[in-house]
């Protein structure tokens, strides 16, 4: 499928030789020369957005007012807030959130068939790929037969799925299936798929090579901008919109700049120094905003690290995190088996165009801040919030507060009793519990690590913190020492490239020796496919209510995300995972005190088995080479036997199986009018939910395990489908009837019209206890509309579709809130829910909202992006307040999606009426 670039093109195509070739490209340079502006102090990522106008301009969509409003921002330090249509080069999907994708993509060749319109209209215009990741669960662990068995068990729980999506792959054009078993999608995205320039046909038939970006259905796409690729996160709506030709519409966004001096020291990794950005960044705030990174620390930091600050920026709260092209990007393109021409491409093209990152590289910022990467130390971050930064040394002292908070204990009052015992008590008693573990010969308490998992891409992408874990493995290893007992540790790396230079290296077997052996390749724990634990060991924890913890590399440490089981979770470099499943214990000060003994009664200290950063750096020059990306990545798209083996029936539209419990045809385009609807007011509306600070996606989409006494347990109860097949939330996103019983019924979510009660449960419209499902189809069935109250950050995490999805399919017409994450704004407008903001100091407390009130919202009929409309709400008592809203539509296309009931409604009437 050829680019269709704007009509205009005379004042600013340009043609550049690189590789052998000869390509157009859009010239910035060429722009300022035509009169347009100046910009040459725009940061590198707003360039990236500059040539995307460039090369769309044609006077309607993409005007040449839009392209000076990038000179104007430079000139208004760092600000012009202009609504803009912005044309990513590619979608990038997970299955978890690809699934539900491909399933309204059949849907809509469903609806478009019965508007009257051609189904091969429903195609997407730009290349997909979609990462078979996030379906592998660690039901085994710490054995040889680990990694088979659980592949085994992930085809037995998905085949409905694969099936589905293998029809996928045949029945639409310029989709590709990257198979189970290969890695993680952002890993094979940084490692393989991105190419930082990317190059095209023009409808012309000419080629042209512009910025590799993208938009992904995983908040984490943005890891990909280490290597200079423009790419964020969003929901599963937005991305079927964008892979059906629509244009993004946002506003020309803030630039923070975070500039970086200094060097790593001796002992740190780069999953210190993300930690501490984090935290840094989300103390700023820069919600909404691209964070990009310059000054001459970057000279030092290797890109499998600036891949690792990138991965994060969900959890900093930024639409990304941005780092330039220089020389460091070509090196790792080279080294990661790109072709030599691309290679030559990306240098030549960012040099003429302006995108090179040089010693004088300092742009215009909408605001700045500073690290000396001298300053870092180990850390982990923890409880439950990926910004809960804790430096190592303070680890146990952290999580003893912790513990004191869960058991109601003052720890002034336990200080104070402890000095009146005089000097005999050297050590203060310990506050926590413990308890028996049936048929073990150990206890478990409070802060025993049960799971020590190296996961996720975030982390296992670089491969001097996995050369490191399998270092401080192999040290371990020669002094006796091995995981404890009660430690589920796994390894699942985000590529099949880890494990050729850990095996390379001779570390594999290492980490096997320690419990590290692999499990597979995918998401596994940070995304709650963490297995189950050892049923006695579950037992003891629930039936004492012991704060059980997990460590892990990951990104994510939300409430109820990891396990079940796991009350307090740590995020950690990949050699501090394998220092804590040796140690066990949360309590223990790994940093200073013995954190294991050998078998002859020594004592073992962290110092004892950290690898030296020479150590680190020389196996890594030695076993990470360019031979083993091309091998690996050879044949991405063909999979194994297994995947090979997988059956498929052909077909322009989808034949829906009726007994399939994970896809299903859901109900957005049924009965659809060919003419769009208006905005109509909100008439006492009835309070479904009233939510906290930080209420995340996770909190509200379903994710993670569920039991048979849930909503979406009895379904499938009521299906014959047993216990043991329920697999997870995320493996059934085709299926709406599961996923809307899953939504806010996350077991640690707090409903405030409920005292002290954790869980998916409101209350009925009598007035009675019930689950959030259950009084939804009773409010819904007296035609009664309903909305959600919350409080900061509504909305955090994961690009989750779902958590709108849900939200709308149980009948929810708005949400108020005191502010929201970017993506989950956005995807609740994509499924027709409106979003509000409290404004003049109103919150959900400061109202006194029980949950018993009825709620209007008026101007809605005439309403403007971000206009302030009047609402009222009558308390259980009959009185009333009145209240003004923000309306959180933010642009005039946002409004006609809300005409439309969302944009997929929007997008299908347009192409039936083409």
């Amino acid at each position: 499928m050829p680019i269709v670039v704007g009509q205009d093109t005379s004042k600013t195509r340009k043609t550049l030789s690189a590789g052998g070739a000869s390509f157009a490209y859009y010239s910035i340079p060429a722009a300022e020369a035509a009169g347009l502006g100046d910009f040459s102090k725009l940061p590198a990522a707003l360039k990236v957005v500059l040539e995307n106008m460039l090369r769309f301009e044609d006077g309607k969509t993409v005007t040449t007012d839009d392209i000076k409003a990038f000179a104007e921002w430079a000139t208004l330090g760092g600000k012009n807030p202009r609504e803009i249509a912005y044309r990513p080069a590619r979608v990038l999907m997970q299955d978890f959130t690809g699934v539900p994708a491909v399933v309204d993509l059949a849907a809509m060749r469903d609806g478009i068939k019965a508007l009257g319109g051609d189904p091969q209209k429903i195609n997407p215009l730009n290349p997909v790929d979609l990462v078979i990741d996030h379906s592998v669960m660690i039901d085994e662990f710490g054995n040889p037969r680990a990694f088979q068995m659980n592949v085994d068990r992930e085809y037995e729980r998905n085949m409905e799925r694969y099936e589905f999506l293998k029809w996928g792959q045949t029945a639409f054009n310029n989709f590709r299936v990257v198979p189970p078993g290969t890695g993680i999608c952002h890993q094979v995205n940084l490692e393989y798929l991105a190419q930082t320039v990317w190059t095209d046909k023009d409808q012309n038939g000419e080629e042209v090579a512009y910025p590799d970006t993208l938009v992904g259905t995983d908040s984490h796409t943005t890891m990909v901008n280490g290597a200079a690729v423009l790419g964020w996160g969003v929901g599963g709506i937005e991305a079927e919109a964008a892979m059906l030709g629509q244009p993004i519409s946002m506003l020309i966004p803030e630039v923070v700049g975070f500039k970086l001096t200094g060097a790593m020291m001796e002992g740190t990794t780069g999953t210190d120094l993300v930690l501490k950005v984090v935290e840094m960044l989300r103390k700023k705030g820069v919600v909404g905003k691209f964070v990009e990174f310059y000054g001459e620390g970057l000279d030092t930091l290797p890109l499998a690290d600036r891949a690792t600050i990138a991965n994060m920026a969900p959890e900093y709260g930024a639409t990304c995190g941005f780092f330039p092209i220089d020389d460091e990007t070509l090196r790792y393109l080279r080294n990661t088996g790109r072709e030599e021409a691309r290679v030559q491409l990306v240098e030549a093209y960012a040099k003429e165009n302006g995108f090179w990152r040089d010693a004088g590289y300092n742009p215009v910022y909408t605001d700045t801040l500073e690290l000396d990467m001298g300053t870092i130390v180990p850390a982990i971050s923890g409880p439950k919030r990926p910004q809960d930064y804790v430096a190592l040394d303070a680890a146990a002292a952290s999580f003893e507060k912790v513990v004191a908070e869960y058991r109601g204990i003052d720890m002034s009052e336990a200080a104070k009793d402890m000095a009146d015992e005089g000097p005999v008590a050297t050590k203060p008693v310990s506050i926590g519990k413990t308890a028996k573990v049936e048929g073990e010969d150990y206890e478990l308490k409070d802060g025993s690590v049960v799971i020590a998992s190296i996961t996720s891409c975030t982390n296992t992408s670089n491969p001097y913190v996995m050369i490191g874990a399998g270092l401080v493995a192999r040290k371990a290893r020669a002094l006796g020492l091995n995981r404890k007992p009660w430690v589920k540790t796994s390894l699942a790396p985000g590529s099949q490239v880890v494990s050729a230079y850990l095996e390379a290296a001779g570390l594999q077997e290492d980490l096997d020796a320690v419990g590290f052996n692999l499990v597979g390749y995918g998401c596994t724990t940070c995304i709650g496919n963490s297995g189950p634990l050892q049923p006695e060991i579950s037992k003891s924890i629930n039936e004492n209510d012991l704060i059980a913890t997990s460590v892990l590399s990951g990104n994510r440490n939300f409430e109820g995300r990891i396990s079940p089981d796991v009350r307090a979770n740590y995020l950690a470099s990949p050699p501090l995972v394998v220092a804590y499943a040796l140690a066990g214990d949360m309590n223990i000060d790994i940093a200073n005190d013995p954190i294991a003994q050998t078998p002859d009664g020594k004592d073992v200290f962290l110092k004892d088995i950290w690898p030296t950063t020479q150590e680190v750096a020389e196996l890594v020059e030695q076993t990470v080479t360019r031979e083993q990306f091309q091998s690996k990545y050879a044949d991405v798209f063909k999979g194994d036997e297994k995947w090979q083996g997988v059956e498929v029936t052909g077909g322009e539209t989808y034949d829906w199986p009726a007994a399939s419990t994970y896809v299903q045809n859901p109900p957005y385009f049924k009965n659809m009018s060919k003419e769009p609807g208006t905005i109509s007011n909100l008439e006492n509306a009835r309070v479904l939910a009233i939510l906290g600070d930080m209420v995340t996606t996770d909190h509200i989409s379903p994710a993670g395990s569920f039991k048979d006494t849930t909503p979406a347990g009895k379904y499938l109860t009521e299906r014959q489908v047993p216990v043991r097949e329920f697999n997870s939330y995320g493996s059934r996103r085709g299926n709406h009837e599961v996923m809307m019983r899953g939504t806010f019924a996350n077991i640690r979510i707090k409903n405030e019209m409920l005292d002290g009660v954790e869980g998916g449960y409101t209350l009925s419209p009598s007035g009675e206890q019930t689950s959030i499902y259950d009084a939804s189809m009773a409010y819904q069935e007296a035609g009664t509309p309903l909305v959600i109250f919350g409080g900061e950050q509504y909305g955090a995490g994961s690009s989750r579709d779902w958590a709108a999805k849900g939200t709308a399919l149980l009948g929810v017409k708005a949400v108020i809130a005191e502010n929201f994450e970017r993506i989950h704004r956005s995807n609740l407008v994509g499924m027709g829910v409106i979003p509000f903001e409290f404004t003049g100091g109103d919150t959900r407390k400061s109202l006194g909202l029980k949950g018993d009130e009825t709620v209007s919202i008026s101007g809605l009929d005439t309403i403007k992006p971000l206009q302030e409309v009047p609402c009222t709400i009558t308390m259980g008592d009959g009185s009333t307040k009145e209240i003004t809203l923000k309306c959180r539509i933010d642009t005039a296309i946002e409004i006609e999606y809300i005409e439309h009931g969302g944009v997929l409604h929007y997008v299908l009437r347009n192409l039936a009426a083409s």
